[in-house]
């Protein structure tokens, strides 16, 4: 009986093998990818800014908010591939459209990231080779943030899907997981309450 029982369980093994060794792996990605994001100080201790600042350089946020005319990729932030180029509504051209690709979802298998309305952010709102402080002041101008109050800027930052995105980007096509910003989703949002209730200070001590 024993011998059987034995017998019975090898067989199995050998027939879920491959997709119980696939499920930990996946498993083990995620994980990794959750204990990417590596907070240098807690959120509220740093100065009112910096948090955000530290979060919006990230590649995550930065690829997006390009000041270029294509796309960014990756942590090394390349040019995207494919010719991908911004278009004049901000979602690429009408025979390659960010959507053609990105749908609201991650494609994991494909290593394809996606949100809804998936697109580059206005120039207006392009972050590249801006000091803290003129990013900490672009986002509360309502000239170049989309005409958004603070408490609208707020929401924007905390609720959108696409910028929560940042935080569950997905994985790369060889499986890699996708790195975190610095600050984990929580914090972030406990920063941008800090910032706003201060009435979103810019000063270089804010930033830090």
């Amino acid at each position: 009986m024993a011998q059987r029982r034995i017998s019975w369980l090898l067989a199995i093994t050998a027939i879920t093998g491959p997709l119980a060794i696939a499920a930990i792996s996946t498993a083990g990605q995620r994980a990794q990818a959750q204990h990417t994001s590596v907070v240098s100080e807690p959120a509220s201790t740093a100065p009112t800014f910096a948090p955000i600042a530290a979060t919006i350089r990230h590649p995550r946020c930065m690829n997006c908010h390009t000041s270029t005319d294509f796309p960014r990729q990756n942590d090394e932030r390349r040019r995207h591939l494919l010719g991908v180029v911004r278009g004049t509504e901000n979602h690429g051209t009408a025979g390659l459209p960010c959507s053609s690709c990105h749908g609201e979802r991650n494609n994991d298998v494909g290593g394809v990231p996606g949100a809804p309305h998936w697109g580059l952010a206005p120039l207006s709102m392009a972050w590249e080779y801006m000091s803290d402080v003129e990013i900490c002041q672009q986002l509360k101008d309502r000239s170049r943030n989309g005409d958004k109050s603070l408490a609208e800027l707020h929401r924007h930052m905390t609720e959108d899907p696409l910028v929560l995105w940042a935080w569950e980007p997905g994985l790369h096509p060889g499986g890699e997981p996708r790195s975190l910003p610095p600050y984990g989703l929580e914090e972030f949002h406990a920063a941008m309450m800090r910032w706003v209730d201060a009435e979103a200070p810019c000063t270089k001590e804010d930033v830090q």
